[in-house]
């Protein structure tokens, strides 16, 4: 059966279009952001590997180091569960599995990323000791 509606008869009730662009510029302002903090974490990591285990907790303890992983660590987990929660909602179509991952992605980004602060702030912190 043929439809004569126009496209803009199709398409409306389909959904608001206004979120779209902001999720797209967050994804892209995370990834920009990731740049810069990524070639200090490789230059970290390479000044790390010369450095014995009371050495590295001293780098980690310096503010400026420790407040740049934290940052690499909360934009790169934001990254991650913008870019998954992206994925999720193209390809998956049954609602009840869209949801279970999307509260999967949340959780695990959530909890791996709060992981990985607080390990930071530990050692920034205290200095590694238990």
């Amino acid at each position: 059966m043929a439809s004569y509606r126009t496209p803009l008869g199709r398409a409306r009730g389909l959904g608001s279009a206004k979120h779209g662009a902001v999720d797209w510029l967050s994804e892209r302002f995370a990834a920009l952001a990731l740049v810069p903090l990524t070639l200090w974490a490789v230059f970290g990591v390479l000044r790390l590997a010369t450095l014995d285990y009371l050495g590295a907790v001293q780098w980690v303890a310096h503010p400026l180091n420790a407040t740049l992983l934290v940052l690499t660590v909360a934009v790169s987990f934001w990254h991650m569960h913008r870019g998954m929660r992206v994925v999720v909602e193209d390809y998956i179509h049954k609602n009840m599995s869209k949801l279970g991952l999307l509260l999967l992605n949340f959780l695990v980004c959530g909890l791996a990323g709060a992981l990985a602060v607080f390990s930071i702030l530990k050692v920034a912190f205290s200095g590694g000791a238990y």
